[in-house]
């Protein structure tokens, strides 16, 4: 079943880049910011990574919290996170389950070839737990500031 604006977001429990687990209901009373990439220390995904938490600030002035996802390890988002400073938090999906529950994991083409892997999308999640914005099949390069500005008319 494909999540659609108004829906409740599912709610999840995984680790995060110190292994701690962080479960969706921890930002009950904040907006959130979820989106899921492919993989840490490619070029796309470093550069939207970058982004989010170069505008952490911006974000955290309106309430909402960055969280990115991808099937990345515990110890990869550590490193990812110190070689590039990043401010937000990343949660390890490894088993894809919450990729899939919000539909960022699925058939995807490259080069002709079709293949699984994590769409890049992202989910702008209200204080309630309410989904109020979906971005599906995102192009890494100004989407921060693109979610950031639509925020702002939320």
């Amino acid at each position: 079943m494909e999540l659609k604006i108004g829906d409740i977001a599912p709610t999840f429990e995984l680790l995060n880049q110190d292994g701690i687990k962080i479960s969706l209901k921890d930002f009950i009373g904040k907006k959130v910011i979820l989106y899921f990439y492919p993989k840490d220390n490619t070029p796309g995904c470093t550069i939207e990574a970058c982004d989010f938490s170069g505008d952490y600030e911006k974000f955290s002035e309106k309430n909402a919290v960055i969280i990115g996802v991808s099937p990345d390890s515990v110890k990869s988002h550590t490193n990812f996170i110190q070689k590039y400073n990043l401010k937000h938090i990343l949660l390890s999906d490894s088993e894809k389950e919450v990729s899939k529950m919000y539909g960022a994991w699925g058939l995807k083409k490259n080069y002709g070839k079709e293949y699984e892997g994590i769409i890049r999308s992202t989910f702008v999640i209200d204080e309630k737990g309410k989904i109020i914005k979906i971005y599906k099949n995102v192009k890494a390069k100004n989407h921060a500031q693109k979610v950031f500005e639509e925020l702002c008319l939320c």
